[in-house]
Parts: C-alpha cells; structure tokens; sequence
C-alpha cells in the first residue's frame, strides 16, 4: 500500500517550515532595503559635502582675488617706501666707514665728498 498522504492543513513540521521560510525572506528584504536606503543617504552626503568645498574654494579664490586687487589699488595709491635691505645696510656701513676715516684725518673734505657721492651714484 502507498503512504497515506494527509489532506487539508499542514502539520507542525510544516507550518514552522513555512514561518521560517516567511521570515528569512522578510529578514533578507528588510535588510538588503536599509543598506539600499543607508547607500542613498551616504551618496547624498558625501554630493553635499562635495558642493559645500566647491563654494568654499570658490569663496577663496574670491577672497584671494580681493586681496590681490585691493593691494594693487594700494600699491598704486601709495608712493614708493624706502625700505633697508641687505644692500642698504652694507651702504650705511660704508657711509660710516668713510665718516670714521675723515675724522681720524685718512681724508681731506674733498676726498670724502667724492668717495660719498661715488656711493650714493
């Protein structure tokens, strides 16, 4: 005789193999749903976060552009400074050089007018 099969509702094994069935499906789909949601929350991040370093060096180029063009006008404005350099410095020297050899008497007033104005151009 064939194995009786049962008719009508499943039994225990069944229906707790269904549930788990049912439920690991629930469980993939919710899960691969929130990775799919979290994936387009970091794209629009990382789009927002990108546009706001745009702006930023965009505002920095602004800003140095400013700059550039406010000490132009300045520079333009202003007349030239004398500054002392390196150059300057080592032309003080000599002008003092020159100063300490006509008071010991090395120089006569003519000669340290020339030996000046030689330096001075």
């Amino acid at each position: 005789m064939p194995p009786m099969r049962r008719m009508g509702r499943p039994g225990l094994i069944g229906t707790m193999a269904r549930t788990a069935v049912i439920t690991g499906t629930a469980t993939a789909t919710s899960r691969a749903m929130n990775r799919r949601a979290a994936g387009r929350e970091q794209q629009q991040y990382e789009a927002q976060q990108y546009q706001a370093q745009q702006q930023q060096q965009q505002a920095y180029a602004q800003q140095q552009a400013m700059a550039q063009q406010a000490a132009a006008e300045q520079a333009a404005a202003q007349p030239a400074q004398v500054t002392t350099g390196p150059g300057q410095d080592d032309l003080i020297a000599q002008l003092k050089q020159l100063g300490d050899l006509k008071a010991a008497g090395v120089l006569s007033d003519a000669e340290f007018a020339a030996a000046k104005a030689k330096l001075l151009g």
